[in-house]
C-alpha cells in the first residue's frame, strides 16, 4: 500500500540475514544479546534485533521521550512487523520499549491539531493500519510493558497475545481518551469489551480510567505483573510456552478468536477515516487539543 511503499525494504532477503549482516535501516548499534556480532536492524524510531531463544525478534519503540504514535512511527512499525511475518525464521515476538518509564503515550495530538483533512485521513488510516497488523498477525506477540500505557500504547498492548506488566504503581494503563475531550473509536472499544469484558469496558471508557497494574490485572487487562527486572525475563517464558503450540492450529483459533472483530473496521474503514476526519476537525476539538498540548508544553518547560 502507498502508506509504506516508499520505505519498503524488498522481502525476499530474510529479516535474519540482514540483522546478522549488520544492515541497518536508520540507527544501528550492536545487541545485548544476539551473539556473532549481531547488530540491529532498526529504522528511526522502531528497533528490532534477535532474541535469545530461537525464532523470537524483540521489537523496541524507540522514539523518545513518550513513544508517541507519530506517522512516521506507525509506518516504521507496519514495515518491522511485516518484514518479521514475511520471515519465517521468526514465530514470536516480545513487543517492549526503549524509553525509560514509558510503553507508548499513544496516538500523538500534534497529528491530529493544526493540520488539513488529507493530512488526518492520512493518519488515521495508518492508525488503522497498525491494529490491523498486530490484531490480526500470524505471529505470537507478547507485550513487555515497563512503563506507562495510555490511549493508544494500551490499544497496542491489548492487541497483543498476552501482557506482562511491571509493579510499579507509577505505570499506568486504559483507554483515557474521555479526559481528553474525544471518544475513543469504535474498534478500540471492541478490543477492549474482548479483553476485559463489556461491564468494565464501559466503566473504564465512559470515565477514562487508567489502571494501575495491581487494578490492570484484576480487571483483565493484563496477564501478570512482575518485578520490573522480571518482566523481560517472563515475557520470554510466556513466549516460550505459546510457541510451543503448533503454528497453524494456533494461527487458526487465534483467527476464528478475532477477525470478526477486525471485519467490522475492514467493512467501515473508510466511513471511520471520515467519522475521524470530521470529528477532529471541528473548532471545538481542535480547541480542545490545542489546550491540552499547551498544558503539556508548559508542564515540560
Amino acid at each position: 500500500m502507498a502508506l509504506v511503499a516508499a520505505l519498503r525494504v524488498p522481502l525476499r532477503v530474510p529479516l535474519r540475514a540482514l540483522l546478522f549482516a549488520g544492515v541497518r535501516a536508520g540507527r544501528g548499534r550492536r545487541a545485548a544479546g544476539g551473539g556473532d556480532g549481531a547488530r540491529r536492524f532498526a529504522s528511526h524510531k522502531v528497533l528490532v534485533e534477535p532474541g535469545p531463544a530461537a525464532g523470537v525478534a524483540v521489537m523496541r519503540l524507540g522514539s523518545p521521550p513518550v513513544n508517541s504514535l507519530s506517522l512516521e512511527l506507525l509506518t516504521e512499525f507496519v514495515i518491522s512487523l511485516e518484514k518479521l511475518e514475511n520471515d519465517k525464521s521468526f514465530r514470536g515476538v516480545l513487543l517492549t520499549s526503549d524509553c525509560p518509564g514509558i510503553f507508548s503515550a499513544g496516538l500523538d495530538l500534534t497529528e491530529m491539531c493544526g493540520r488539513n483533512a488529507a493530512h488526518y485521513a492520512e493518519y488515521w488510516k495508518a492508525v488503522q493500519e497498525l491494529w490491523l497488523r498486530l490484531y490480526l498477525s500470524n505471529l505470537v506477540l507478547v507485550a513487555a510493558i515497563s512503563g506507562a500505557s495510555p490511549a493508544g500504547g494500551c490499544l497496542m498492548a491489548l492487541s497483543c497475545d498476552y501482557r506482562v506488566m511491571a509493579d510499579n504503581p507509577k505505570y499506568v494503563m486504559g483507554l483515557n481518551e474521555t479526559q481528553l475531550g474525544i471518544v475513543a473509536p469504535f474498534w478500540f472499544k471492541d478490543t477492549l469489551v474482548n479483553t476485559i469484558g463489556h461491564r468494565a469496558a464501559e466503566q473504564a471508557l465512559q470515565l477514562g480510567l487508567l489502571f494501575p497494574p495491581a487494578e490492570a490485572l484484576k480487571v483483565g487487562m493484563v496477564d501478570q505483573v512482575v518485578p520490573e527486572d522480571q518482566v523481560q525475563s517472563t515475557a520470554l517464558s510466556v513466549l516460550a510456552r505459546w510457541m510451543a503450540i503448533p503454528d497453524h492450529a494456533r494461527q487458526l483459533t487465534k483467527s476464528m478468536m478475532r477477525k470478526a472483530t477486525a471485519d467490522r473496521l475492514v467493512r467501515q474503514r473508510e466511513a471511520d477515516i471520515q467519522n475521524f476526519v470530521s470529528f477532529v476537525s471541528r473548532d471545538s476539538i481542535q480547541k480542545s487539543l490545542q489546550a491540552y498540548l499547551q498544558k503539556l508544553r508548559q508542564k515540560g518547560g
